[in-house]
């Protein structure tokens, strides 16, 4: 008898052979369906074993099914997949009992499964034993131990064990041990389920660390877990419980040699189910250490590579360390990161105030036992930086030779040439090309390589090494990967090195907020080697990460290229623009118009010359495309456009400050806070479980609060019952926002008042409102049951920071923005995961990349009276995961495509293409620059998004109706290359990320459109889709650009805006240009908002721009909250400023009067200005010298002769300032 097992769990293909029943052996991930028959040649009898349902291998089944053989179909988990088994071609019985078989497992359990086959379905009588019981869980060998090391467990599954296949584990316990740990090999069946009366949790309480290489232990369906979800879809408490790291080593379905050779280390399916859903555990992510090797039977066993092998171990026994040291042992570094490299911008971190952050981290390190020395650090943010800047810092402009000769921390040349002799010779061979030999030149003295720090006695304070590309500016445009320099890595070899090697001996590092550059640093995207820099610079050094809620993109970079262990903390304190100067004088007289409109007409021409008077004053002309006063006839319209314009300014959410690390907001800022989260309807569930709460109010009035957003000036009769409870104008669509966000205020300060008793909601209600409103009460309540109780615990924020410095488990929790609606990624302070890879985009998302592409599509047909037949978009892993979409879904929408989903796993499986009947409009083209983290991210929904455009491209469909179609024609008429043609999707080069105009832009050395667009291409000039894989594709990608008729950046949350960061006007900023460069005239440039997801709008990235500015950058309330916080806030409104500039380099959109407004709000307003000059100089300086810059550029094209000498005055004076500092 003949038994072809085809199963995709290679244990079970070992253990067959181990048997030695007759069976033949394959694994159909790696069979094609035409090898089937093949196969089955000389078979009696068929069992296939799929792990991920019918799918993983639909049309090697149906030929197996079809082939007439009798067939056994099982799921490849332990319990019954009922499909599966439904399909076999033999009795059910039969089935049931061969899955037995399978799930106790090992040799002699496959040879009696192959007798009891032989007996039930051919009928052989040979007879058989029933499956014998096989330990679910137990030690696979015992290590001596040392009572004084601490103890890693090392989890693998049950299967190797019973297959034999355990060589890999036992080179990563030898790995522990050479680490200085004691080894615990544990083998189970899985980890989800555990309880703690069963299964393997007593052999884990003997363990200080976890090291696991079973998939995860939390759920099934991961796309329930994440922001907006089901908080008990992914449950990890028992594990949670036992109170130590659970750190993911990585066993890879591929080949070593495979892994080597690849730039994005690890395939799709690896990097989904080995890194991104493991993270849905609060698991620490490491590198691979064990690899697929095939076998001269054509099997696969596990084979270790002992040097990731030391990495993975080396890791776990430096977090199993810290429960085993004293805090007064501990030595911590903290670090903050500085890009650019100025005196200015010391302690980059998106949204927090990282100098009182640290002052808070460092009370609260002497509070928990650590030893800060006799001089503690200073209590004040801005002395703490202060002293730092004076220490030395890395701004060569005022670094003196007295500072780097005064420097505490430095690196005798020969330790560092030691150091960097154990570096692998492929990075040492490109950092000596680009850096020279060790020491190097940066930052050394006598041949010392120089650290900007300071010491309190076991904690370090440290200036993250620049990043190079200042240091090295012609690297920008030809090196998108650019090594680290010898001081960057001189600087963390230090941190690391134990003291008797020259090094500080640091036991953890602390990077202080959103971002720093090492998780950037060039190397695979996943699954790094030990000559990927992040790799060979943070060795095994646990890394734990302060970082923003709401990115979670770039923390999972630092989490799965840093192996860091992320403290999730919350944004800023938010609150509503309102309107000021100006504007707010405007509001008023537009008031008074309509009063003498009514009552005393004869003075309607004079009010109306006041309005006109104050439109210009405050330049609002521009942002309303009226150069002239409008006529007596059309100056209602354009009253009511006023109206509605000053409206959506003042409407709009903005900072009111910056968030500090643990502290929770209480009174007026948590009122605002909660006003702005509870501005969206709430997503729980997965699905939209409650409206937003003036949503509620203005259904309850009969209103829609949609509809007065979309026509803000509109004249309407407001409802008597909204304005008998809440005072003010009431004539327009404005006014009932007004009213409705003054009532919503009230109902939430009156439960502030109460603190939040949710026993109080019905009476708050009706006291505000003079009526029971359910669905208002309803939001009030989930306010005071959820929402504030989660805002309370920010406080874990410092507590879990402390948790991780003790080598104990910090908690996951799902990411997002929770001004989106999504309050279940609160409390912070715990180390976040995003989504499931696969499951992008969401259904949810699908709905608003709907919405974004037909509002981008009515927009251009309002604009220009046409579709536009090509479109470029930016995507970003981070909005990706935020959204879980959007961006993916606007553009298959475009195409005419749609994804199709797996109910179960909530999955995409594929695209489908819509007709153009049920369309209705042409299908447009579209051009995607991707960045280099959505690369590695999400390569699957790369391929997903190059198999849409090819589909589209192939369909037989006329030019007019497939704008993709008519262009790919073109080209293949040029050159024939159907790839070619038909590559849409362009990105960083292999290993490498960024769009490369920061560090143009700092370096001042651009003369034109052309050095943008040059370095723009070269920073991404690669092409990626099947059979692309990243290859330079600068010609390909040029011929799209040059038929780019919008470009669109989506902005999907109100906690940042497009000059908070210089991400936008890279990427965003960086394709207008080069698309300007390419045709000689600016493409279209729109802003697609979706950061109320029901409520979507397009505008042109000139009238964002505007809005920002006058919402934001110029509004005092802005600009007091920053004074609010000294250093920080002053190094906000700098870089507020250099962003800006960056936008309007690049995409022209900072008018002249933006530039007068900026130096009159910054510099030439006394309070602001003294500010400056006491908090941080440095910024004072950056920000005139900037402003300089734009006049000399011509990018400020007539700035008044009185504003430039002003500036210079104003420069010359910090100038003399900063000289006598020094």
């Amino acid at each position: 008898m003949h038994i072809l097992l085809l199963s995709t769990a290679d244990t079970d293909l070992l253990a067959a052979r181990a048997s030695g029943a007759d069976y033949r052996l394959a694994n159909p991930a790696r069979v094609a369906a035409d090898e089937v028959p093949a196969l089955l040649d000389g078979v009696d009898l068929a069992v296939v074993r799929l792990l991920g349902g019918r799918q993983a291998w639909p049309d090697g089944l149906a030929a197996v099914l079809a082939s007439g053989v009798p067939t056994v179909v099982l799921g490849g988990e332990a319990l019954p997949d009922a499909e599966l088994m439904a399909i076999s071609t033999v009795p059910s019985g039969v089935v049931t009992q061969a899955l037995a078989y399978l799930v106790e497992g090992g040799p002699d359990n496959l040879g009696q499964l192959a007798r009891f086959l032989s007996d039930t379905v051919l009928l052989t009588g040979e007879g058989f034993a029933p499956p014998a019981p096989t330990p679910a869980y137990g030690v696979h060998r015992e290590y001596p131990t040392n009572p004084e090391q601490p103890t890693v467990g090392i989890v693998f599954y049950r299967a190797h064990a019973l297959a034999g296949n355990t060589d890999f584990v036992d080179v990563l316990s030898e790995a522990v041990r050479a680490a200085g740990g004691n080894p615990l090999p544990i083998f189970c069946g899985s980890l989800r389920g555990l309880t703690a009366s069963a299964g393997p949790l007593g052999l884990f309480t003997r363990c200080d660390a976890l090291l696991v290489t079973v998939l995860a232990a939390g759920g099934a369906v991961a796309a329930d877990a994440s922001g907006g979800g089901d908080e008990d879809a992914w449950d990890v408490g028992a594990l949670a419980a036992l109170e130590v790291p659970i750190i993911q080593a990585l066993c890879l379905t591929s080949t070593r040699e495979q892994w080597a050779g690849s730039d994005a280390g690890l395939s799709p399916l690896d990097a989904a189910m080995q890194v991104a859903i493991p993270e849905f555990d609060g698991r620490i992510i490491t590198v691979p250490f064990s690899f697929k090797q095939i076998d001269a039977d054509g099997l696969s066993i596990y084979a270790a590579d002992p040097e990731r092998a030391a990495r993975v171990a080396g890791i776990a026994v430096r977090h199993a360390r810290l429960r085993y040291l004293p805090n007064p042992d501990k030595r911590i570094a903290v670090v903050l990161s500085s890009y650019p490299t100025k005196h200015s911008r010391v302690g980059n971190a998106v949204g927090l105030d990282t100098p009182v952050s640290a002052v808070r981290l460092f009370a609260a390190l002497a509070e928990d036992g650590y030893d800060l020395g006799d001089a503690p650090p200073p209590t004040d943010g801005d002395a703490l930086i202060h002293a730092l800047i004076a220490a030395g810092g890395h701004d060569v402009e005022w670094l003196t030779p007295e500072q780097l000769a005064g420097a505490e921390a430095r690196i005798p040349g020969q330790t560092y040439r030691r150091w960097f002799d154990q570096v692998p010779a492929e990075l040492r061979e490109r950092m000596r090309e680009h850096w020279g030999e060790p020491p190097g030149e940066l930052y050394t003295d006598g041949g010392d390589i120089v650290l900007a720090g300071l010491r309190f006695g076991n904690v370090v304070l440290l200036i993250q090494p620049p990043r190079g590309f200042g240091e090295n500016p012609i690297a920008i445009y030809h090196d998108p990967d650019l090594p680290p320099s010898h001081h960057y890595l001189a600087a963390y070899r230090w941190l690391s090195a134990p003291v008797a090697d020259g090094g500080f001996g640091a036991d953890a590092v602390v990077h202080l907020g959103k971002h720093g550059t090492l998780e950037w640093l060039p190397g695979k995207g996943l699954g790094l080697a030990a000559d990927c820099a992040p790799d060979a610079v943070l060795s095994d050094l646990p890394l734990v990460y302060p970082f923003i809620v709401n990115d979670p993109g770039e923390g999972t970079q630092a989490k799965r290229r840093a192996h860091a262990v992320v403290i999730d903390h919350l944004v800023p304190p938010m609150a509503r623009a309102e309107t000021y100067g100006d504007l707010a004088k405007l509001e008023q007289l537009l008031d008074e118009y309509a009063t003498v409109q009514a009552l005393d007409p004869a003075k309607v021409p004079t009010v109306r010359a006041q309005i006109w008077d104050l439109v210009r004053a405050a330049e609002l002309h521009h942002d309303l495309h009226a150069e002239a006063m409008p006529d007596a006839d059309d100056f209602d319209d354009f009253v009511l456009h006023l109206d509605g314009y000053l409206c959506e300014v003042k409407d709009v959410q903005i900072r009111d400050g910056l968030h500090i690390l643990a502290d929770a907001p209480t009174g007026e800022p948590r009122v605002n806070l909660v006003l702005a989260v509870l501005r969206a309807p709430q997503i729980w569930g997965g699905a939209r479980a409650l409206p937003g709460l003036r949503q509620a109010l203005a259904v309850a009035y009969s209103l829609d609060e949609q509809a007065l957003l979309a026509t803000p000036g509109q004249r309407l009769a407001l409802p008597t019952a909204l304005t008998d409870v809440v005072d003010g104008p009431a004539g327009t669509a404005a006014d009932a926002v007004d009213l409705i966000e003054a009532l919503a205020r009230r109902l939430v300060l009156a439960m502030e008042t109460l603190g939040w008793d949710a026993d109080a909601v019905d009476t708050v209600v009706e006291e505000v409102t003079g009526q029971r409103i359910p669905d208002v009460a309803a939001v009030l309540h989930f306010a005071a049951t959820e929402l504030v109780p989660r805002l309370d615990r920010t406080t874990d924020e410092l507590t879990n920071t402390l948790r991780a410095l003790d080598g104990r488990f910090v908690p996951p929790g799902p990411s997002g923005s929770p001004t989106r609606g999504l309050v279940n990624v609160l409390p912070t302070g715990r180390n976040f995961y995003s989504v499931d890879p696969k499951a992008i985009p969401s259904r949810n998302a699908w709905d608003v990349g709907v919405a974004l592409a037909d509002s981008l599509l009515a927009r251009h047909l309002a604009d220009t009276g046409a579709y536009p037949r090509s479109v470029g978009l930016t995507v970003w892993g981070t909005s990706a995961m935020r959204t879980q979409g959007d961006d993916i879904a606007e553009v298959l929408a475009l195409l005419g495509c749609r994804p199709v989903w797996d109910d179960r796993s909530r999955r995409v499986t594929g695209i489908e293409v819509v007709s153009t009947a049920e369309l209705g409009r042409p299908r447009v083209d579209v051009t995607v620059r991707i960045s280099g983290f959505f690369r590695d991210a999400f390569p699957h929904v790369v391929a997903l998004l190059d198999d849409a455009v090819r589909r589209v491209a192939a369909l037989d469909e006329p030019d007019e109706e497939n704008y993709l179609r008519a262009h790919v024609a073109a080209d293949l008429a040029e050159h024939g290359d159907e790839r070619r043609a038909t590559a849409r999707i362009f990105g960083s080069k292999p290993g490498a990320y960024g769009a490369g105009l920061l560090p143009l832009i700092d370096a001042r050395t651009w003369r034109s459109d052309a050095d943008l667009a040059e370095v723009y291409a070269v920073w991404g000039g690669y092409a990626y889709g099947q059979g692309l894989d990243g290859r330079e594709a600068r010609a390909d990608m040029e011929r799209s650009f040059a038929r780019i008729a919008v470009a669109v950046k989506n902005q999907d949350t109100r906690e940042h805006d497009i000059v908070d960061s210089d991400d936008y006007f890279q990427y965003h900023g960086g394709m207008v240009a080069m698309v300007r460069h390419l045709t000689g005239s600016s493409p279209q440039a729109y802003v697609g908002d979706s950061a109320m997801p029901h409520d979507v709008r397009t505008r042109t990235l000139g009238e964002e721009t505007r809005r920002v500015f006058r919402a934001r950058v110029v509004n005092p309330k802005w600009i007091a909250a920053m004074r609010r916080h000294g250093y920080k806030g002053a190094f906000e409104l700098a870089a507020t400023v250099d962003y800006l500039f960056g936008y309007d380099a690049t995409a022209g959109v900072v008018d002249d009067w933006m530039y007068e407004h900026l130096a009159a709000a910054y510099l030439f307003d006394e309070t602001t200005r003294e500010f400056l000059e006491q908090s941080n100089p440095w910024a004072l300086r950056g920000i005139t010298e900037r402003l300089l810059e734009a006049a000399d550029r011509g990018l400020w094209a007539k700035p008044e002769p009185a504003t430039l000498d002003r500036l210079r005055d104003t420069y010359l004076a910090s100038e003399g300032d900063l000289e006598d500092r020094a």
